[in-house]
């Protein structure tokens, strides 16, 4: 799909009569840019689609091929959870080792793929322009009701080095002065609580109950089962009971930030 992406900006340009260089004039980009995408080497930026797509008078033809390539970049057992998380009015997050993905930047999500994967470098960029995609629910004009419990130890791993997470936690400081967005911190004073069996997200749809998912190191699980969603509201509950206020959060995620240097 990026090489139909490539092909078809390519296209249209050519038939606009633009070169490399004037299309980047009229979208802002730089020609390296434009020629990195036609060239495959870059994946196409949402922002830099629309630009693209506009000035190309493509009709959306370039945003609907670039939300097909970030769908089947994501893993197949994954895309059930990525409909589900698009749809819902409300997502609990908690994550006891890293990051949540609608959290991180693209330093730290580079990172994480590198570190945990086995993917070579060229291969990272589409599963990473996914997991950015999958944040744009935070931004748009109706986001959901997003609520994370992280573990105080995220902000203390180094993930991608110190610049990484200085700007990851700083974009972090961002995201949580958004209305809809509650983020709680686990003090690292507190021992064994529930949470650290593992990462789980549950979601609340429009209609219907509640969904849940679980991580694992295979694959993710999509729960349903009326008991096991109701077992991780409970693990929820207690979770966010030993966890920070949203202002402590801020306040202390702020200090963590200036102290990566």
């Amino acid at each position: 799909m990026l090489e139909l992406f490539a092909g078809e900006l390519r296209r249209l340009r050519t038939v606009a009569g633009l070169s490399q260089e004037a299309l980047s004039e009229r979208i802002n980009y730089s020609a390296s840019l434009v020629a990195a995408v036609e060239q495959c080497r870059r994946p196409p930026r949402l922002e830099f689609t629309e630009r693209s797509d506009r000035v190309l008078d493509a009709d959306g033809l370039l945003l609907r091929i670039r939300e097909t390539m970030i769908r089947e970049s994501v893993m197949p057992w994954f895309r059930e959870w990525v409909t589900i998380e698009q749809e819902a009015t409300a997502l609990r997050s908690f994550q006891p080792l890293v990051l949540p993905g609608l959290l991180q930047t693209e330093g730290y999500a580079r990172a994480l793929y590198a570190g945990a994967s086995q993917l070579a470098d060229h291969q990272l960029d589409q599963p990473v322009a996914a997991r950015l995609q999958r944040q744009e629910i935070l931004t748009r004009e109706q986001p959901p009701l997003f609520v994370a419990v992280l573990d105080y130890t995220v902000l203390e791993r180094p993930v991608g080095g110190p610049a990484v997470m200085r700007e990851q936690l700083q974009h972090i400081l961002d995201i949580g002065r958004r209305p809809r967005v509650h983020l709680h911190l686990v003090p690292r004073e507190v021992g064994a609580y529930p949470g650290l069996n593992g990462a789980f997200v549950i979601a609340t749809p429009a209609d219907g109950d509640d969904v849940a998912y679980l991580d694992n190191p295979l694959q993710g699980t999509v729960i349903e089962r009326t008991a096991d969603v109701l077992s991780l509201r409970q693990s929820w509950e207690s979770v966010r009971a030993e966890a920070m206020s949203h202002r402590q959060t801020l306040s202390v995620i702020s200090e963590a930030a200036e102290a990566w240097t």
